[in-house]
């Protein structure tokens, strides 16, 4: 063999152990970005199934929140009973902390009552405390005013079918009782930032014009004529008060007189209830229930007529 014959086979050799190695690190890379891919894939898997699992956990505690206010609105003593004021009660239910909110309907401003009544004064009062100016309130409160009534004949500021076609909506008022309170969002004038600052003053359950001062919130007693100051006193007044304490008749109101706000509510409650878990996790749902008992409940301890499923975190 002669020397450039060896040196030739020898450089062939080289090349092929070289394609070899280089063709071996890719498959190494290719192996790696497999294995790192389904390594992300799984614990992602696992991020998710765990965040369903805390998240259905803590619905299910929330929920148990909501059973629980139930009981407690239910006792026969005045003393435990729980009060749908807005105070919080706070409780653990295995490994979750719950906290729950009711608000009593009676308190809030049933938009129906009030509108059927022609009842402007609360209505403007609650929509200035919300930013409006006393024009723009009057127009808004007319608006509704025709949004419920039977007729085509527009209140003064108002709005009917011919102001809705004008602003280029393919619908005019209902004539006819709002059906949710979410309705009100589509009355001429009414804009999604403000029905999202009014929505916990307001029901269509409660069946009155004005709110029951003994478990009205900010807003409604800012209807009420309040100013935001005085509202937030006399909350705190109130929700100092033990149940059943007679105290709660000695609460000045705005004009510093006694509310007397120990009156008895309705059967309508809103409901929140939140719950957290101890790694975080946690959820919260708000619903409108009504107290069983009665006919209209066909014996239930308490029907559900509004439900929505809050944020999970």
């Amino acid at each position: 063999m002669t020397p450039c014959s060896f040196r030739s086979r020898w450089t062939l050799r080289a090349r092929q152990r070289g394609i070899a190695f280089v063709l071996v690190l890719w498959v190494i890379a290719m192996l790696s970005i497999l294995l790192g891919s389904f390594a992300v894939m799984a614990r992602t898997e696992n991020l998710q199934a765990r965040h369903l699992f805390d998240t259905t956990q803590a619905r299910y505690a929330a929920e148990a929140g909501l059973n629980l206010a139930v009981f407690g609105l239910r006792k026969s003593d005045p003393a435990a009973r729980w009060v749908g004021d807005g105070r919080p009660y706070r409780f653990m239910f295995g490994d979750a902390e719950i906290e729950v909110r009711v608000h009593d309907d009676s308190g809030k401003i049933d938009i129906n009552a009030a509108a059927q009544s022609g009842n402007t004064a609360t209505l403007m009062n609650l929509f200035t405390a919300r930013g409006l100016d006393e024009e723009q309130a009057a127009a808004l409160a007319a608006a509704m005013i025709d949004w419920v009534d039977p007729d085509d004949l527009a209140q003064p500021g108002g709005a009917e079918i011919d102001d809705y076609e004008a602003v280029g909506l393919s619908y005019g008022p209902k004539n006819a009782p709002f059906d949710t309170v979410s309705e009100l969002q589509q009355v001429l004038g009414m804009t999604y930032e403000l029905y999202t600052r009014l929505e916990p003053a307001i029901t269509i359950y409660s069946g009155r014009p004005d709110p029951n001062l003994a478990y009205a919130g900010v807003e409604a007693l800012m209807a009420a004529g309040c100013t935001e100051e005085q509202a937030d006193l006399i909350i705190t007044l109130r929700q100092s008060v033990p149940p059943g304490d007679p105290a709660a008749a000695e609460i000045p109101g705005c004009d510093g007189n006694p509310m007397n706000v120990a009156g008895g509510g309705g059967l309508t409650y809103s409901v929140e209830s939140r719950a957290k878990l101890r790694n975080g996790a946690s959820t919260t749902l708000d619903a409108t229930i009504r107290m069983g008992g009665g006919v209209n409940t066909a014996g239930r301890p308490f029907v559900i007529l509004r439900w929505r499923d809050g944020e999970n975190s």
